[in-house]
């Protein structure tokens, strides 16, 4: 039997160059095997950039998921005097607030420097993926691709699903509300996915019964566990912050996870349910909050290998059919 297998990509800022890493190994494995099949990808944040990258590289004539994944994040890279100064700035900055120094907060609307970071991504998103494609490559045959933002005027969750993605979306996702506007879409404001599910899994399950997933792989960005008690201001946002980032995550697998029960236990029928194994690769360091926003090159490298490492070690334990490629 074909395994259907989705990906869900949390969102973390620049942590989330380790999710390229892990995509540019997995995706090309389950496209190569006879015994797995891609259904869905979703992400929040940097976690959507990633995820619609890889499924863009997929589905595109042309570049593939290495090199769209790589692309993306060659244009993310602060490049340039301006770019780098800014770069450095902003995680200084963000370090001194977090640390409790009482660094000055400026609005994201009184600042130019909010409205040249997001139009340098609105450009790196569009020199990687023609958005005026997307409709061409969607549909039935193709996996669904999932972005998470959340409706700051009501309150709610809002998912923006394969040909309605479109650069304000992605732009909606990363809105960090101290760092960015809030992205207006069809007369409502958007913030970051942060806020809502980190990231979306609801959608990859409400499918068909021949698209539902038996396995969902979460690529994790905010560690799951911690040793000790945080102390320092620094420990204790640093920890918040990861916290925060796993709420909507763990509900979301917790609910999973009870359908599986149902399943198991045959309070479900098999032709509209199935059982879906949840396996989670995380980033295995521990980061500080104010790395999240640092774009240089060489950080950048260095979690995108560990994100290609982690990834070659699921696929050797997951066993026959799914190879590094």
């Amino acid at each position: 039997m074909v395994r259907n297998v989705a990906v869900a990509c949390q969102g973390g800022g620049s942590h989330t160059a380790f999710t390229a890493g892990a995509l540019a190994r997995l995706l090309p494995a389950v496209g190569a095997s006879e015994d797995h099949r891609l259904v869905g990808l979703s992400g929040t944040s940097g976690g959507a950039f990633s995820a619609l990258a890889a499924w863009y590289g997929l589905l595109a004539d042309g570049a593939g998921v290495e090199d769209r994944l790589h692309a993306l994040w060659a244009e993310l890279c602060a490049d340039g005097p301006v770019d780098r100064t800014l770069n450095a700035g902003t995680v200084l900055g963000s370090w001194a607030v977090n640390s409790g120094i009482g660094a000055p907060q400026v609005s994201p609307y009184y600042t130019p420097a909010s409205e040249y970071a997001r139009e340098r991504l609105r450009e790196a998103l569009e020199r990687t993926v023609d958005f005026g494609a997307l409709p061409g490559l969607a549909g039935p045959d193709a996996p669904l691709l999932a972005v998470g933002t959340v409706d700051v005027n009501g309150g709610h969750f809002e998912v923006f699903e394969d040909e309605e993605i479109t650069p304000d979306v992605m732009l909606a996702s990363a809105a960090l509300p101290e760092l960015f506007e809030a992205v207006e879409m069809d007369g409502r404001y958007h913030w970051d996915g942060l806020f809502s599910q980190n990231p979306p899994v609801r959608e990859l399950m409400h499918r068909t019964a021949a698209e539902k997933p038996h396995e969902l792989w979460v690529l994790q960005i905010n560690p799951q566990t911690y040793e000790g008690r945080p102390r320092s201001i620094l420990e204790i946002a640093d920890r918040r912050n990861e916290l925060s980032g796993n709420i909507s995550l763990n509900q979301e697998l917790q609910f999973v996870e009870q359908v599986n029960e149902w399943v198991d236990a045959g309070r479900l029928p098999e032709a509209e349910f199935n059982h879906t194994e949840i396996r989670r690769l995380s980033l295995d360091r521990r980061l500080p909050l104010s790395s999240k926003l640092d774009r240089s090159p060489a950080f950048v490298r260095r979690l995108m290998a560990d994100g290609e490492r982690s990834a070659e070690s699921l696929l050797a334990r997951e066993g026959p059919g799914l190879d590094p490629v």
